[in-house]
């Protein structure tokens, strides 16, 4: 039996995990299981699986929370400062699920306990890339990708030599507009932004799809956990995504994993690693399928990926400027103030804005984050 925290339990990743924990109660025991503000979901879930912990970000609900978990053993707690206090309780293996920036300090201190961390937040490697990698470094924590893009690219990496690589290709599926007009994007809804056709994801994960921001920012992920080069990695559309990312070596071989459009396959293996485990996925039907399209990714309709390939290539502290203004930015579209062409164009008003100094630490990312989210603010009241 394994220990196993899930650092955003109730959101779509968290529940896939907790899918497949339940289906091999015998091989897991939960320490934390945590949740933004669903007080009711993760007291249930605290329950089923008997967790040690539960702890709500927003602190505002942690008295609902207490009064569903009273009487039952299970700790309960809430706020910022207790999400990273669940986190450094240890786990043999911790789901970092948490969407954003609000997922930086407890996926560090879940590094610092040196544990296996199946990392789902790619915030955190884009705003804090180089510091983050460096403290799984000191505290020997493993870290293991659970996108399914970069998981795909550990698949096809297992047994083979980095200098072998030719390139590392990310498939995108182009999100929900991908065969919009310039005019039709302008006039694009949330509604319309949140439906993607083929993933079940959050809103702000459906529209980073949708702009192509999640593929930029998934660049940027790459970078920091396969260090071919920026020049070595490469994005492709591919609408039907069964084919999650590729590996080229250098003899012309290509290596491409291939599976259904459910996050429980690499949810499963980061779970299971070394090892495999079963899922409850069907297995895929080429020939019902019919065929795998792929085509060269339209910047100048979606100029998210451009964005983010600049942002890696200055390296430092622009990647966290790039994730917070986006994080502003579609915030901003999902309450209906902004347009959706607006989104990237805004990013890079607040690239153009500010250029702090590279990060050292921990806090020093959290400074420019904040400091590039007020900047963003700023910029789009005064727009």
């Amino acid at each position: 039996m394994r220990s196993l925290s899930v650092l955003g339990a109730t959101g779509s990743v968290g529940a896939s995990t907790l899918d497949l924990v339940r289906r091999e109660p015998e091989a897991w025991r939960l320490v934390a299981l945590t949740a933004h503000s669903n007080a009711t979901e993760l007291a249930r879930l605290a329950l089923e699986f008997s967790a040690e912990i539960a702890v709500v970000a927003d602190e505002a609900r942690l008295p609902e929370l207490r009064e569903a978990l009273a009487g039952t053993g299970i700790a309960t707690a809430g706020g910022p400062a207790a999400l990273v206090e669940a986190a450094a309780r240890g786990a043999d293996v911790t789901v970092a699920a948490i969407v954003g920036c609000a997922g930086l300090a407890p996926t560090m201190a879940a590094i610092e306990q040196g544990g296996v961390i199946a990392l789902a937040n790619k915030e955190a490697l884009v705003s804090a890339g180089e510091v983050m990698t460096a403290a799984v470094a000191r505290h020997g924590a493993t870290l293991l990708p659970v996108d399914s893009e970069h998981n795909a690219i550990f698949q096809c990496l297992q047994g083979n030599n980095t200098a072998h690589v030719r390139w590392i290709t990310l498939t995108a599926s182009g999100g929900p507009f991908r065969d919009w007009s310039w005019e039709q994007l302008s006039a694009a809804t949330p509604a319309q932004a949140i439906k993607h056709p083929n993933w079940d994801m959050g809103a702000k994960i459906s529209v980073d799809s949708a702009t192509m921001f999640n593929k930029g920012l998934e660049l940027i992920e790459a970078h920091h956990l396969f260090p071919v080069g920026l020049d070595r990695l490469r994005i492709i559309v591919h609408p039907q995504s069964i084919v999650h990312s590729m590996v080229e070596y250098r003899d012309g071989s290509t290596l491409a994993q291939l599976g259904p459009s459910d996050m429980r396959v690499p949810i499963a293996s980061a779970l299971a690693y070394p090892e495999r485990m079963d899922t409850p996925c069907a297995p895929l039907d080429l020939a019902a399928i019919g065929e795998l399209t792929f085509r060269t990714p339209d910047e100048d309709r979606f100029p998210a990926t451009r964005l983010a390939r600049e942002a890696a290539q200055a390296g430092g502290a622009i990647p966290a400027v790039l994730n917070a203004a986006n994080e502003v930015a579609v915030a901003a579209f999902l309450a209906g103030q902004i347009s959706f062409t607006r989104i990237a164009a805004q990013v890079e008003d607040v690239l153009n804005a500010y250029m702090p100094v590279a990060p050292a630490c921990l806090s020093d990312v959290l400074a420019v984050d904040g400091e590039a989210r007020e900047r963003a603010r700023q910029l789009m009241e005064a727009a």
